[in-house]
């Protein structure tokens, strides 16, 4: 006997068996039901939910757990212990249960009951701010009185942390484990990551609580800082007064490195030798960034201040510049240990000790980042030559390795979960069933998931592997038939293409950026109104960039586009293609200057990160599409900053 659906749920029972379809071998009321559950939840509707959760779990359906996972957070802040409890160990297995844990502990927490949130919170797998506060707070409360010395790494962050951590700084301050200095460094690092909201809540730890009026300077330093200088809406009299102008000084460098050394010039006087030295430091930070050839002498006027992560990066890039190789070596021993084991430091200090022709003790680095199939150890292993060559060796899974995969309760949820367009819970179950496969059934679920054309968790998964490699995956080829002739036509590397959409959308035709870029090239609804109307496009409207081949077309215009704008170089065309035509050539040297250097140097991170990959990306996919095969060394070339000049593509190679 089927359960009655009530009235008022028949209208979106109806609506959603139009949206959904009866496409799927499933039974399409299974899904059906599924989808109106979820709108249930969004609605806040626990009656419904109820419904629903009795058909799925009559039919057995694979995610009714989700349903009751729903009902869970609905009913969260008044659930008894011995229910949540029960709901956990029943559903262990499933990613979820970390987010009911979590946001069970936070009630907990705020209920301040300690004895079952200390019997919960061992096992939590992430930590959680607000839990992390919560904790803390609860174990001083026990009487472990090293809880608040503990809880400094808490504070001394530059994010924005959750509101019920007030109570735990408050305490601290109270206590003496937060100092007056403490509160002063913590309003640096917010100043440091351009973060004024957080500067302003944390103003109201001092002894002195600035008034509001004063916690506006802020915002106007954050908004405007040459006015907040020339204007001297700033007075030196006082601590705030002087980490406002340091603030100010240090978003001017951002942008006008020359004006804001100008102002140093005028203000330093009122800071003693320590605050000038972090001054010096961050001044020396900013003209790294933009090619400053007075940034190493910056560096020296800060001394021996203690220099962060990013300023000794850009240290090491300001004497590579340089190729100043003593130097770089000095920047790259003050960092720490877990930073000089980053690739990009482990190849620039062998390539510096080779430049120094210490070859055995350059070599003992680049070995070992020769077997790490990324940027970094591409020019690791052609810096070796004929000592190690690592071939493209495909390993592909077996069928039953397939099928067995596929059979994991885990794969299967994440599967059903895709098939629905639930692509973030997808990708969560994916992740949790995988993180202990072996490398053979990795290759075997990256397969299953290419079969479903799941084509970003494929390569992601494919990407995990440690010894044994299936490089068909980790780059695969899918809409070839289709792009082949945007590629021709615009007379464009097809490797190179293959390469800049991996890493654009990982073939995801659906995708969509934070800013707006959408489809397999990621294509700015702006850029392709102008492509449009280059090329006469007939009725343009802005819902055809997410049709893969006009996305394609549009996005190999483009492509051939920033070529020619820079002069035919692969190197600055990429960077061109994710940071606009404007920066490249102003992030070249009028010398020329080795690819590697320039792509180590390019100052956005994001947009350093992405051209090392499109290059690494677009090495591999010459091996996987058969072209004719050269060094990365070679693809990136030599950037030359003239018109005319540069390092002309070898065309479908």
């Amino acid at each position: 006997m089927h359960a009655v659906i009530p009235k008022h749920l028949v209208y979106v029972v109806l609506t959603l068996i139009l949206w959904v379809g009866c496409s799927s071998p499933l039974a399409a009321s299974e899904r059906d039901d599924f989808a109106a559950a979820r709108l249930a939840y969004k609605a806040r509707n626990e009656e419904a939910l109820a419904f629903y959760a009795e058909r799925l779990h009559a039919a057995s359906y694979i995610l009714a757990p989700y349903v009751e996972y729903w009902r869970l957070l609905l009913q969260l802040d008044t659930a008894g212990d011995t229910q949540v409890q029960s709901f956990l160990q029943r559903y262990a297995d499933y990613p979820f249960v970390e987010r009911v844990r979590t946001e069970w502990l936070k009630l907990l927490g705020k209920k301040q009951a300690w004895q079952p949130f200390f019997e919960e919170y061992t096992k939590l797998k992430r930590e959680d701010p607000a839990v992390s506060c919560y904790a803390a707070r609860g174990r001083y409360v026990q009487g472990d009185s090293s809880a608040l010395w503990q809880a400094r790494s808490l504070w001394l962050k530059s994010d924005d942390l959750p509101t019920n951590c007030d109570a735990l700084f408050r305490l601290m301050r109270d206590r003496g484990i937060l100092t007056e200095q403490d509160v002063w460094s913590r309003m640096r690092l917010a100043f440091q990551a351009n973060r004024p909201s957080v500067a302003k809540a944390v103003a109201r730890y001092l002894d002195d609580p600035p008034a509001a009026s004063r916690l506006k300077l802020i915002d106007q330093a954050y908004e405007n800082p040459q006015k907040v200088l020339e204007k001297k809406l700033i007075k030196p009299d006082s601590r705030l007064g002087r980490e406002l102008m340091l603030y100010a000084l240090e978003r001017l460098a951002r942008s006008q490195p020359g004006v804001a050394m100008a102002w140093w010039d005028k203000i330093h006087p009122h800071y003693n030798r320590h605050d000038q030295a972090y001054a010096w430091g961050r001044l020396a930070l900013h003209a790294a960034r933009r090619h400053d050839p007075e940034a190493i002498t910056l560096y020296r006027q800060a001394g021996a201040v203690a220099l962060d992560a990013e300023q000794l990066a850009w240290k090491a890039r300001a004497h590579l510049r340089m190729r100043d190789w003593d130097g770089l070596l000095s920047a790259v021993a003050e960092m720490s240990q877990a930073q000089q084991d980053e690739a990009v430091w482990r190849y620039w200090k062998a390539r510096a000790l080779k430049e120094k022709n210490d070859i055995a003790a350059a070599n003992a680095l680049f070995i070992p980042l020769s077997k790490e199939h990324s940027f970094y150890g591409l020019l690791a292993e052609e810096e070796l030559g004929d000592v190690i060559s690592v071939p493209l060796i495909s390993n592909r899974a077996s069928e039953a390795e397939v099928i067995a995969v596929g059979q994991a309760p885990g794969i299967q949820r994440a599967i059903e979960l895709y098939q629905l367009d639930m692509r973030w819970e997808a990708k969560v179950e994916w992740l949790a069933a995988i993180q202990n496969f072996s490398d053979k059934q990795l290759i075997a679920a990256a397969e299953l998931a290419f079969r479903q054309e799941w084509y970003d968790v494929a390569i992601n998964t494919a990407d995990r592997t440690m010894l044994t490699h299936d490089f068909a995956l980790r780059y695969p080829t899918p809409y070839r038939d289709m792009m082949e002739a945007y590629i021709r036509d615009s007379q464009l590397d097809e490797a190179w293409v293959y390469g800049l959409i991996r890493q654009e959308s990982r073939f995801v035709s659906a995708a969509r950026s934070s800013a707006g870029a959408m489809g397999l090239m990621q294509v700015m609804p702006a850029t392709a109104r102008w492509i449009a109307k280059r090329i006469g496009f007939a009725d343009y409207h802005p819902g055809l960039i997410a049709q893969k081949d006009t996305n394609v077309q549009m996005g190999t215009y483009y492509l051939r586009h920033v070529l020619d704008e820079m002069d035919g170089q692969l190197l600055m065309a990429t960077a061109a293609y994710n940071a606009g035509p404007g920066r490249p050539k102003r992030w070249a040297d009028d010398k020329p200057m080795e690819g590697a250097i320039y792509a180590e140097t390019i100052p956005f991170t994001e947009t350093r990160d992405y051209v090392q990959k499109v290059m690494a990306n677009a090495h591999f996919y010459t091996h996987r599409l058969g072209k004719k095969i050269q060094s990365l060394k070679q693809r990136i070339g030599v950037v030359i900053k003239g018109r005319g000049e540069g390092v002309r593509m070898q065309e479908n190679q």
